[in-house]
C-alpha cells in the first residue's frame, strides 16, 4: 500500500519504518530539512536499538521528503504522527495536527484516503481532524466537496522507547478506531502482514517464541481514542502506587522489593510496573494523565486517583533531595552527581525526565551538579544548553570528587562500573539508587554508604 506519515518523531519513524519493512511503500514527511537531510543519509536523528539497522533494511521502500506536494498525493493511508505538546491547563496543543490536516487536505489529489490520528489526542480528536480536512478541502479545491474522498481513524501507539521495534513489529493488540466501515478494512489490509506474522523476522529482531497472531480490536473514534489515555494512566497509577506503598514499606521496615515480588506474581496484578524507585518521566505519562483530567474536566468530572498519580509522583523526585539534605546536612557547595539523564534507558529522550527535575532543584539549592548518561549527552546538550551543569564524559568523571551520587536511570553501564575505583574518586562515597538497580552489598563492600528510594 501506499502510505503517507507525517512527523518523524519516535512514533512516526517507527511506524514509518517497520510499515516500510513489512512491505509498504512509505513516504515520512517533516518540516524540518536537517531531520529530513539526516535521514536520507541512513542516519537516525533519535536513539532507539536497532532503528538504524532496520532504517536500512527498509530503505528501498522508504522515502523522505519536507514537501506535502510530494507525500501527500496518491496516498491509501496518512498518519499523522506530530507532537502533542502539553498546553495551557493540560489539554494538548493541537496546533500541529491541524497544520498536518490543513496540508493534506491542500494537496489531497487522489481517491479516498484513510487520515489516521497515530498521535496521542484527546476525545473528540478525530472529528476535529474531520471538520478541518472538510473545511481546507473545500477551501483550496475551488468549492470542491470532499465527499467520499476521506475518512479519518484512530489507530493509537503503544510503543515503548528502548524497545519500539519489537513492540511494532511484536505487539500486544493492535486498535483501530473509526465511524466508516472502508476506512476500517483498509487499515486492516495494511495491517494485515504484523497480523498475521507473514513477515520474515531479523536476527536482532527475533520473533518471540510462541507468539501467534495478534489480537485486532476494532471499535468506533471515540473508543480508540479513550483506549491510548486509559491505558497510559493505568501503568502511570500502578507505578505511582508501588511507591506510595514503598513509603509504607520504608516506615515499617518492609523490603518494598519482596513486597513487589509477592504482589506482583499475582496473575492479575503482574510483575510490570512495579518497580519503586524515582517515578515515571517521558513523553506520554505525564502528558495523557493532564490531558485525562483536563478531558474529564470538561464533562464535569474529576478523576482523583489519576491526579494522586501525579502528585505521588512529583513528590519521588522531591524525596531524592531530601534524601541528599538528610546525609549531607548542607547542601550549598556540595557537589553531586547524576548518572543518568534519559527518562529511561535505551533512549536518548529527555522530556519529562526526572533527571532535569532534580538537576533544577539541586541547583536552585547552590549545589555543583555534575552529569552522565551513555546516549543522551548530545541531545542534553542541544535541548538544555542553558541548565548550569557539568556535562561529564564517562560516571567516573562525575563522580571524581562529589559528596554524593544518585543513580537516576538504570543503564547497564552503570551496573558494571568499578565500584571501589568510583568510591575512592569521591570525597564522600555516598550513594542513592533511585531505580533499586544496584547491588547493596557489592556497593557497601566498594566503600558505598548506600541509600535507596524507598529504603
Amino acid at each position: 500500500m501506499q502510505v503517507s506519515i507525517i512527523g518523524t518523531g519516535y512514533v512516526g519513524l517507527t511506524t514509518g519504518v517497520c510499515l516500510a519493512y513489512v512491505g509498504h511503500e512509505v513516504v515520512c514527511l517533516d518540516t524540518d530539512p536537517a531531520k529530513i537531510a539526516r535521514l536520507e543519509r541512513g542516519e537516525c536523528p533519535i536513539y532507539e536499538p536497532h532503528l538504524k539497522e532496520l532504517l536500512a533494511e527498509a530503505r528501498p521502500r522508504l522515502r523522505f521528503t519536507t514537501s506535502y506536494e510530494e507525500a501527500i498525493p496518491g496516498a491509501q493511508v496518512i498518519f499523522i504522527a506530530v507532537g502533542t505538546p502539553p498546553g495551557e491547563g493540560g489539554n494538548p496543543d493541537l496546533r500541529y495536527v491541524r497544520a498536518a490536516a490543513e496540508g493534506i487536505a491542500r494537496h489531497h489529489t487522489g481517491g479516498f484516503t484513510v487520515v489516521v490520528n497515530k498521535s496521542t489526542v484527546p476525545i473528540g480528536s478525530g472529528n476535529l481532524v474531520d471538520a478541518i480536512l472538510r473545511e481546507s478541502y473545500d477551501k483550496h479545491h475551488n468549492g470542491a466537496k470532499p465527499d467520499g474522498k476521506f475518512a479519518v481513524a484512530s489507530n493509537p501507539e503503544f510503543l515503548r522507547e528502548g524497545t519500539a521495534l519489537h513492540d511494532s513489529l511484536y505487539p500486544d493488540r493492535v486498535v483501530i478506531g473509526s465511524d466508516d466501515e472502508r476506512s476500517l478494512e483498509v487499515l486492516y489490509t495494511l495491517y494485515r502482514p504484523v497480523l498475521d506474522q507473514t513477515f520474515e523476522a531479523l536476527p536482532y529482531l527475533p520473533r518471540p517464541e510462541d507468539y501467534g497472531a495478534v489480537p485486532l480490536v476494532s471499535t468506533d473514534l471515540a473508543s480508540a481514542e479513550l483506549t491510548k489515555y486509559a491505558a497510559n494512566a493505568f501503568l502511570a497509577l500502578k507505578i505511582s502506587y508501588i511507591n506510595e506503598i514503598g513509603m509504607l514499606a520504608e516506615k515499617a521496615g518492609a523490603d518494598i522489593r519482596q513486597v513487589s515480588k509477592g504482589i506482583g506474581l499475582d496473575a492479575r496484578i503482574g510483575t510490570r510496573f512495579l518497580q519503586a524507585g524515582i517515578g515515571w518521566g517521558g513523553s506520554c505519562f505525564g502528558k495523557d494523565t493532564a490531558a485525562l483530567v483536563a478531558t474529564a474536566a470538561e464533562y464535569g468530572l474529576d478523576m482523583p486517583i489519576v491526579k494522586a498519580a501525579r502528585e505521588v509522583n512529583r513528590m519521588q523526585r522531591e524525596r531524592i533531595v531530601e534524601r541528599l539534605l538528610a546525609e549531607l546536612k548542607i547542601l550549598k557547595g556540595r557537589t553531586i552527581g547524576l548518572l543518568g539523564l534519559a527518562f529511561k534507558p535505551n533512549t536518548d529522550d529527555l522530556r519529562e525526565a526526572p533527571a532535569i527535575d532534580i538537576a533544577r532543584k539541586l541547583i536552585e539549592r547552590g549545589c555543583r551538579v555534575k552529569v552522565h548518561d551513555p546516549v543522551a549527552m548530545d541531545r542534553f546538550a542541544l535541548e538544555y544548553a542553558s541548565l548550569d551543569v557539568i556535562r561529564c564524559k564517562d560516571a567516573n568523571e562525575a563522580a571524581a570528587g562529589a559528596d554524593a551520587l544518585v543513580l537516576v536511570t538504570e543503564w547497564q553501564e552503570y551496573w558494571e562500573l568499578d565500584w571501589h575505583a568510583v568510591a575512592g574518586s569521591m570525597r564522600n562515597p555516598f550513594i542513592i539508587d533511585g531505580r533499586n538497580a544496584l547491588d547493596r552489598a557489592r556497593l557497601t563492600r566498594a566503600g558505598f554508604k548506600y541509600r535507596s528510594l524507598p529504603e
